[in-house]
Formats: structure tokens, sequence, C-alpha cells
């Protein structure tokens, strides 16, 4: 286990000034080269300890601007269209990348490393993701996947898609039931 010193909150472990015990591999391979935390060593703590006050008002000046993002972008929802199968199905799926691209066409500068997505998108529908803005501000983001622009509006509407699939099975039914009481 190596000693670290949080620069910034990381989920899951604490928060800006802690000193907490990790994994060498978590440390070395992202805290570490992402700036979100410094190694625990003597001289470390007393540079913290003097740039403390500086380094709060930074982290609170940043989130604070987080917020006003995130009240100016409340509600918001993305539509992309894909390719899908009869069932809902996509041909491939849609990444945190393909969020973050959309979610720029829509005026909210963000990169995919921000979307917090636990598995690729893979059906039509809609789903919410999370944005992190900052460290300490989360914004949801509905996320409107479709296979044309009027499935993506009445999916939007809160309409249920009626498949193909479904509308045959029907008509298959319809036709069996008629033929058998005109029999």
């Amino acid at each position: 286990m190596i000693d670290l010193i949080l620069m910034q909150r990381v989920e899951k472990l604490g928060q800006m000034g802690e000193r907490v015990s990790v994994k060498p591999g978590y440390a070395r391979n992202f805290l570490l080269p992402q700036g979100k935390a410094i190694r625990a060593t003597k001289a470390n703590l007393e540079r913290f300890e003097k740039e403390r006050a500086q380094l709060e008002a930074q982290n609170l000046k940043r989130r604070e601007e987080a917020e006003r993002i995130a009240e100016r972008m409340e509600g918001l929802s993305v539509i992309l269209i894909r390719t899908a199968g009869e069932s809902g199905s996509l041909y491939g799926s849609v990444s945190a990348r393909d969020i973050a691209e959309a979610c720029k066409e829509a005026g909210l500068t963000v990169g995919r490393q921000q979307v917090q997505l636990d598995a690729p998108i893979k059906t039509t529908g809609l789903t919410t993701v999370r944005v992190e803005l900052h460290p300490e501000v989360m914004l949801p983001v509905v996320v409107n996947v479709a296979r044309s622009q009027e499935e993506a509006e009445k999916q939007a509407r809160g309409e249920e898609i009626v498949r193909e699939e479904e509308i045959t099975l029907e008509e298959e039914l319809v036709a069996e039931l008629g033929a058998a009481t005109r029999d």
C-alpha cells in the first residue's frame, strides 16, 4: 500500500486533503498521473499544508463554476440516431465518447472521461448518465438512442415504440383467428 494525499475529491476514496492508503497500481496508473493525489512524503505534507488555503479556494471557485453550469444545463437531453435491429438492439454501441460529442453539440463542453457510463449502451431507448463537471458536481443527462428522429421524439414523449416484429405476430394471430372463425 502507498500513502497519498488527495489533491481533489475522489469518488469512493475521500475528500481533498485526506491522507489515504491505496494499492500501488491504482496510485501509479491513475491517481498520480492525473494529478488527483501526491505522495505523502514529509516534504509534500509540509508543502500541502502551506498551500492548503489556496488549493481549497481554487477548488471552491471551480466547484461554484461547475454548479452554475449544472444549473444552466439542468434537464439536458441528447439524441443519438443509430442503426438497430427490429428488437431495438444496436448494431454496435453508444460509448462515453459518443455522449460527450452529443453534449458538445448541445452546448455543454465535456470530455469523454467526464461521462460516467457503467457499460456501453446497446439498445434503443432513454438512458440517464452522469456527467462529472467537477469531482463534487454531477449533472444527469438523458441519452435518447433511437433509429430515427421520429422515434426519438416518440420516446421523449414517453410513447411505447411498437417493434415491427410485434406487429407481425399480432397480424398473424388476427389472421389465424379470422380464418378459424370463418371455417
